[in-house]
Order: C-alpha cells, then structure tokens, then sequence
C-alpha cells in the first residue's frame, strides 16, 4: 500500500487513426491509473467518447475503433485522488456548448477546486462529477466565447494546483502544463501528426518521436495551421514531482532531460555511499526499486540478484475488503527466490516507506526465504507529509515516518538495519543526471509546497 499517481494523459492530432493511437499510448500508461480510462475523437465535426471503470484493454474493443473515427482525440486513465471511484468522475470529461464542444482530460490536482466549484454552482453551473477536472472544463467552456486562447488563459489564471491537460475541440488539441510544472507532459511526432503524453514511453508505443516537454507554464494549441505556442501570465517557478523519478515513471520514460532509469541508478548509487552495509547481495523491490538496486550493486561492487518475484496478474490489492487482507496481500503479489537469498547477508531496496506495513511484510518474507540479515534501504528520503497535488498519499498520521525516527521504523518492519536517502543526495543525484535540470517539489519530504 504505498503512494499512487492520480493519471495519464494522451492527445493526438492529423493522423488518421487516431483513436487506435490514443489506446496504445494509454496502455503504455496504464501504470499511471487503473480505475477508469477514457478516450474523445473528434471527426473534425462531432467529438464521440467511449469511458468506463477498469483497465484501457478492457474497455475498448475493435468495434469502439469502427465508432470513433476522427484524426484529433484524446485519451485519459484514472487513478482516483479527488472524486470517487465512480463512473461519474471517469475521463475524458465532455462538454457541448453553444459555440462548440471541449473534452478534456487532467493529470493532477487543483487546491482551490471547492471555491472554484461554489463559483461556477453560484452563477448556474451544475456538475455532474465530484471531480476538480469538470471545474476546469466549465471554466473554459465560460470564457469560450473571447476565443479558445483566452479562455485557456482565464482559466490558467483562476485554477492552482498541479495541472498537465490535454484538450480537444472539434479541430484542434491543445496540451497545459502547471507553471510549476509539477506534472509532466511532453511532445511527439507520429506520422504526419503529433502527440501529447505524460510520458515519452507513450511516444515510444506508438513508434512516434519524441520532440520535446511541454515547459511549466506553456499551453501549446495544435491545428491544420500549424503549432501554436505562449506561456501563461504566471510567474514560472519549474518544481517538477520529484517522485515521477522515484517510483512513478516508467523507466524507459525521459522526463524534463532526465533519464528515469539513470536518475535510479544513480539514486541507488548516492545511497550506498551514504549508507552501504557489509552484505552478500543486493535486490529490489519491483518494479522500481530495481533500478536503484542496480545503482547500489555497482557503487558497492555486491552482486545484484534478482532475489524477489513479483506477481504481474495480481489486482488491485483495494479490492481486498478489509485493512488485515489487503495487508496481507503482499504474500501474494511477492515472494522471494530461496536460491538468491539462503543464508545472505541481504541488502534490499525499495523505493519509499509509507505506512511500513508493505515493508514488514516484505521483511518477513526474505527471512522465510533464509535470508540471515535482511538490510532495508530507501530510495528516497521519509515521506513525513500528504500531497495535495496529485498523489494519492495517506493522511499525515498514517505515515510512518512523521511520527517515529529511523530506528523505530527500523524495529517496525523488523529489519537488521535501515536507511533512507538523504534529500540531498536524491536533489544530487538528478541533477547529476542533467546538470541543467532544476527545481524539484520535494512537500512530500519537507512539507515545503510550491503552491500554498
């Protein structure tokens, strides 16, 4: 049970099959959200939408393809944070409206979404979701008649919070990033058109090339005159989600010039010179703990092993109805390999601590497994705060870490020894990656938050 992203984001623009395009870019990032997932296909006339609960390959099947034809759509997964698991607060949210139609699809998290929402409600808006995302659709749906740039720039204006959209009307798309930048979005080329994704893994999935990320604060409109870019009025401060390098990018993603994969490495490298142990092997949780565990065998010279298996068919471990259960859940999403691990020494790496319940199961079963000293340590410093920007984190007493030291959660989770990266080595770490790479929101370390 540990930290989860809100969502994935995909747009296409000028290729013919652009709905098919959008389905295998959202299952590239099916990582990113596994509740609901959605797609919008403009013909250049009429937008259509297919969304539902569960898994993008679920949804969608060959004769949702022959329905939503079109060269512009736009595609969503959905993990919940703001709005309830329901079929209500799915996306891509729709709108049609006397000077056209809008769909939207949002990865992120507005802080002054209830305001905004009492607002709209006062001047005659009614919502059919529970979600911060219908907020910003009806935002621009009511500026639409100045024209589409400003209304996107009104509602930049109004809305605060973390925000990566991607939009489409009947002839164009358009992609926005937070002027913190906090989510990531980047650009691609596919065919003779473009895409937009959250990560450039979804570039890479439908053979496309990736261009570039979209800056903080840049809105970048797409039509058949061309690509259109500007910067909102805001003041642009980039402070990038640290954790999209820690645990929530796939690490075959590139985001902001850093390397995901490398950025771990060399996570897993800082923390074995601050805190390496005498031990026989090194593992890593999978998934993301494996780069990191690769970063610290090689700083320390230990043989990497793969030590743990992980169950890749498993569900949603919320699906188990009580706490006990989905605790217990572990046993059947991991197990450990007895041949790597009977009678080692064990270093192994994960990539966060945040209840600690995860991590003692995790214990628990190395020394099933034989292992003679289990050493637990941490990709990323202790996760003392709750995110109110996208990530799905427990309340600040569930998390293990503001209220017990190291050597508590050491006892908890019952392991030899422990360590968390210092947060300068992890700031370290990825700027050693690009050396040009700035700003990283890290409120979840220090409750330090680049929007108040």
């Amino acid at each position: 049970m540990g930290l989860h992203d809100e969502c994935g984001v995909v747009g296409v623009f000028g290729c013919e099959n652009a709905a098919s395009l959008t389905y295998f870019g959202l299952v590239s990032l099916q990582h990113r959200g596994q509740e609901s997932a959605g797609i919008a296909v403009s013909d250049g006339q009429t937008i259509k939408l297919k969304k539902s609960l569960g898994l993008v390959g679920d949804i969608f099947n060959q004769d949702d393809f022959a329905e939503l034809k079109g060269s512009i759509s736009v595609g969503h997964v959905r993990y919940a944070t703001a709005g309830g698991r329901t079929i209500e607060n799915a996306q891509p949210f729709f709108n049609t409206f006397k000077l056209g139609s809008l769909a939207l699809a949002h990865n992120g998290q507005l802080v002054n979404y209830e305001p905004l929402r009492e607002m709209l409600e006062d001047a005659g808006s009614t919502f059919s979701s529970s979600s911060d995302t219908e907020v910003i659709l009806k935002l621009i749906a009511r500026s639409y008649k100045k024209g589409l740039e400003l209304a996107l720039k009104n509602t930049i204006q109004l809305i605060k919070g973390s925000y990566a959209l991607c939009i489409i009307t009947e002839d164009t798309l358009i992609g926005v990033r937070d002027s913190n930048g906090i989510r990531p979005l980047c650009l691609g080329k596919v065919g003779d058109g473009y895409i937009m994704a959250s990560e450039s893994c979804a570039i890479d999935a439908v053979n496309g090339e990736y261009i570039r990320d979209i800056a903080p604060g840049e809105i970048v409109m797409i039509s058949k005159d061309g690509i259109k870019s500007f910067m909102s009025e805001e003041k642009i401060q980039k402070q990038t989600c640290v954790f999209e390098y820690v645990y929530f990018a796939r690490p075959d993603s590139v985001i902001d010039g850093i390397s995901v994969q490398e950025a771990r490495y060399k996570m897993g490298a800082a923390l074995a010179k601050e805190s390496s142990v005498a031990a026989d092997v090194v593992i890593g949780v999978p998934d993301s703990g494996i780069g990191a565990a690769i970063g610290y065998s090689r700083e320390t010279g230990i043989p990497y092993v793969t030590g743990i298996v992980k169950n890749k068919y498993i569900g949603r471990t919320f699906i188990a109805p009580t706490q006990a259960e989905r605790e217990n859940m572990v046993y059947v999403k991991l197990n450990a390999l007895r041949s790597d691990l009977d009678g080692k020494r064990v270093v192994v790496i994960d990539d966060s601590i945040v209840r600690g319940t995860t991590s003692r199961r995790l214990v628990q079963i190395l020394r099933r497994a034989g292992a003679k000293e289990v050493h637990f340590r941490v990709s990323s410093p202790p996760v003392k705060f709750p995110c109110h920007l996208g990530i799905d984190t427990p309340s600040k007493n569930e998390l293990i870490s503001s209220a017990h030291d190291v050597e508590e959660i050491r006892k908890e989770i019952g392991a030899d020894s422990l360590a968390f990266i210092s947060l300068k080595g992890m700031i370290s770490a990825l700027i050693d990656c690009n050396p040009s790479a700035n700003g990283f929101c890290r409120g979840c370390f220090c409750g330090e938050y680049p929007v108040k």
